[in-house]
């Protein structure tokens, strides 16, 4: 389903969020999986389409009860805030099929962030959003087939989506190769009515390969491309215009090894990404994962994070000697593309985590993960644009029950 993400994160989603955040102009669609993590989980998906995953057939029903709070701060300001309780329901059939569901009712509330440090930008704001999605498996000796689609609504956003995803493995069952194709169909309609029925369509494709490495460790490449069309813009923004047409590919590495002597496993990741916008960014992820023994599980994360920023990305503040707040070169009644969106100015971010699984009986499991993230221009690698942003902190709590049948 089309998370809604806060206005600070990038635009592009890197931050893999789960859906219960979403955001009005960049809608992405999210696997399962990415539902059952907390926020700034490690799934990194383009929209309308699953990550390739080369899972086996579930033996057990699974329903899982979760709720995740989101707070975002500004130094001396509490901004965007987030209660979002979601179900998703797991159920294998006739031994050959499974079918995957997730409800998700998010509410949003407070001030959207101050994207510059002299410019506030920060508008007081109530919002709900509604979501499914639904995906359908076949499972077969060497490979399967899942098919989903995915519905989301809001007071001025609705988007649709379908997708497909197929693995095949050879012969060994120690390689798999995973092929997907998705379609996501989006209607924006702004309160301030800037736009009235704007659409955007989005077409995906991924390429995946999961190799067995040895007996303790499993690799992942994937390769994912994504050709959106339509309205890009933001329309709660002033002298907001960007291209109509955005296309976006990333290739993501994944490394996990299990140490015999512990029990634990480490999960290392590093994605690429690049976009018609002359965006490039780095993703750093790790975990470990650490039995404690008498049913507890310990998994604490780190994520590093930098861009640089849009081609079209100007800062009113430091690009003061210009004209603030008017970028160089600006000619009112021109269509010029250009963005003060922080999303698209060059930053760097740390996410740190910690999350506690206890295995409460055999069929029932509860969780609880804490995340810190901090943001802050200064950060980035490449480019110095956007110097003048505040820096921009957030917390979140998530927990959840499952009930294994």
């Amino acid at each position: 389903m089309p998370p809604r993400l806060p206005p600070h994160f990038p635009a592009h989603l890197p931050t893999g969020l789960p859906a219960q955040l979403a955001s009005k102009t960049e809608p992405v669609q999210l696997t399962q999986s990415t539902l059952s993590t907390a926020l700034l989980s490690a799934a990194l998906i383009l929209p309308g389409i699953r990550i390739a995953s080369a899972e086996p057939m579930p033996e057990h029903a699974l329903i899982s009860l979760k709720y995740l709070k989101y707070q975002d701060s500004q130094p001396g300001l509490t901004r965007i805030s987030v209660d979002a309780p979601s179900v998703s329901v797991l159920a294998p059939i006739a031994g050959e099929w499974s079918l995957e569901g997730t409800l998700t009712s998010d509410a949003v509330s407070g001030a959207s962030p101050r994207y510059h440090t002299a410019i506030s930008g920060a508008s007081k704001m109530n919002d709900q959003r509604n979501a499914g999605d639904v995906t359908v498996t076949k499972y077969f000796p060497r490979g399967s087939l899942a098919m989903g689609v995915a519905y989301s609504t809001e007071h001025d956003y609705v988007s649709r989506a379908v997708s497909m995803l197929g693995d095949f493995s050879g012969e060994d069952k120690n390689t798999t190769w995973s092929l997907g194709f998705g379609v996501s169909k989006d209607k924006i309609n702004p309160v301030n009515q800037i736009v009235v029925d704007e659409k955007k369509t989005t077409v995906n494709l991924l390429l995946g390969l999961t190799q067995i490495l040895s007996t303790q460790d499993i690799g992942q490449f994937t390769l994912t491309y994504a050709r959106g069309d339509g309205y890009f813009s933001d329309p709660y923004k002033t002298l907001d215009n960007r291209p109509r047409t955005r296309n976006q590919s990333t290739a993501l590495v994944r490394w996990n090894h299990h140490f015999s002597g512990t029990e634990g496993t480490s999960r290392l990741s590093y994605r690429y990404y690049t976009d018609t916008y002359h965006i490039k960014a780095h993703t750093f992820t790790g975990e470990y994962l650490d039995r404690l023994g008498h049913g507890w599980t310990i998994v604490p994360s780190f994520r590093l994070y930098t861009q640089n920023a849009a081609s079209f990305y100007f800062d009113p503040v430091y690009d003061k000697d210009y004209g603030a707040p008017f970028p160089p070169g600006y000619i009112f009644g021109g269509n010029q593309y250009l963005s003060a969106d922080q999303r698209l100015s060059g930053f760097g971010a740390v996410t740190l985590g910690i999350k506690l699984i206890k295995q409460i009986t055999p069929d029932w499991t509860a969780d609880i993960k804490l995340e810190t993230y901090e943001q802050r221009s200064n950060w980035q690698f490449f480019d110095k644009r956007g110097l003048a942003l505040d820096p921009l902190r957030a917390r979140s709590v998530q927990v959840g029950i499952t009930r294994k049948w």
